[in-house]
């Protein structure tokens, strides 16, 4: 009998920005980001604010990160890739 190892697929790590405010968002994801880097992809849920998503987009711009926004339904989040 042929024994199949099972890959753990491990959980996104993930911060959630709702009631945060606009102000302590760039130090809270950069934070979150570079202390988590080695568990990537991770999960940055913005909600639908603009404003929110910018700072969130400049922070892993300044570092050089792949990302991807939201999906289809949902919107409210962005994924750091790589």
């Amino acid at each position: 009998m042929v024994k199949r190892f099972h890959q753990k697929k491990h959980e996104i790590v993930n911060l959630d920005l709702h009631g945060v405010q606009h102000s302590e968002v760039f130090i809270l994801v950069e934070d979150f980001i570079l202390k988590n880097q080695s568990l990537l992809p991770l999960k940055l849920i913005t909600g639908n604010s603009d404003k929110m998503k910018s700072i969130v987009l400049e922070v892993i711009k300044k570092h050089n990160f792949n990302y991807s926004e939201g999906d289809y339904y949902n919107r409210g989040y962005i994924l750091v890739l790589n």
